[in-house]
């Protein structure tokens, strides 16, 4: 008996029933041979722990645009909080904590420069529109090594595609993660808020603050032990009907003070622009994107503004104003 093998033993001995099992993965898009140490779900999670969407999110917002200080969230720190929340829920249900962190792990690597305003602009400018849960898979299964993908498992590309509010995960794994995303932006940006000036603590309505707690640690505790709670007593994973009710309260609260009425999201308007700006240059001229992205066309029948789309989404905040410098700010001219 292979590592592997002995890994997989011990899942069906000690995951609930409702869990994923990695022996019972519907498997991948391209047939491969097992790996003798690793079960499937691990090996996604490396592929995607090692692919380079994923090291671009340190360099994309998550909320706040180019923020002045090194303890804002980007869009890895927020990954990274998702992981985390996701790998506790999972481990206390007794769920299969590998494929919970591979999905979350992936769940924005199709995410835009710039956060929700970058995903707006695309979803106008694409045909057929943009959403970055969509991108996300598109990320794995095409864009990622040259039109090869990473080819993951259906479970971990379900997950990463159905984490949005509106839709419903194939497993149990998947709805964590679903879960977990609420818990950690909410909370971090909650927190991210404060520290900016943008209010205080004692601004948030108590309505809120008395059913969730009175600090980002104390509403953490209470939203993760409540899904845990919930869903022990269940038999799938789900916040109890007040608490999620609350929640969904406050995250509208933060659609109204920090998502879409504060000051430091007044420059989004200029980002926007930006890539608007960016997307009808490549579509006029396609020749000036990398060669990664005219093979896509060239050899993989991509299509150009699909393309053009793919090139913008998989851009970081600071290489998108790079970029754009280069294009449309004059240069000093100087002596030689």
């Amino acid at each position: 008996m292979t590592i592997r093998e002995e890994l997989e033993e011990e899942e069906s001995r000690f995951l609930s029933k409702y869990a994923t099992l990695s022996r019972d993965s519907v498997g991948r898009e391209r047939l491969e041979a097992e790996d003798d140490l690793r079960p499937c779900f691990q090996r996604d999670r490396d592929r995607i722990l090692h692919c380079k969407a994923f090291r671009r999110l340190k360099h994309k917002t998550q909320v706040f645009l180019a923020p002045e200080g090194d303890h804002y969230r980007t869009r890895l720190t927020h990954t990274l909080e998702v992981s985390q929340i996701a790998r506790t829920i999972a481990k206390c249900l007794h769920l299969n904590e590998t494929l919970t962190e591979a999905i979350a792990l992936g769940h924005d690597l199709g995410h835009t420069p710039f956060g929700h305003a970058g995903e707006r602009v695309l979803n106008g400018l694409c045909p057929g529109g943009f959403k970055h849960s969509a991108q996300s898979v598109r990320t794995v299964e095409f864009l990622e090594k040259r039109g090869k993908g990473l080819n993951l498992t259906l479970e971990v590309r379900d997950g990463i595609r159905n984490h949005g509010t509106h839709s419903t995960p194939r497993t149990y794994e998947g709805a964590v993660v679903r879960l977990a995303d609420k818990i950690a932006y909410i909370n971090h940006d909650i927190d991210d808020s404060i520290r900016a000036g943008i209010f205080r603590e004692e601004d948030i309505p108590a309505e809120f603050t008395d059913a969730l707690g009175h600090s980002v640690r104390d509403r953490l505790n209470c939203m993760i032990r409540d899904v845990i709670h919930t869903s022990l007593a269940a038999d799938s994973v789900n916040m109890s009907a007040e608490r999620f009710q609350i929640m969904m309260q406050l995250r509208a609260w933060l659609f109204q003070h920090v998502y879409r009425g504060s000051a430091p999201k007044a420059e989004e308007g200029k980002a926007e622009a930006m890539i608007a700006r960016l997307y009808e240059y490549f579509l006029n001229d396609p020749e000036q994107m990398p060669e990664e992205y005219r093979y896509f066309m060239s050899e993989l029948d991509q299509p150009i503004e699909r393309t053009v789309c793919d090139y913008i989404a998989g851009m970081s905040d600071q290489y998108a104003v790079r970029i754009f410098g280069e294009l449309f700010v004059p240069r000093a001219w100087t002596v030689l």
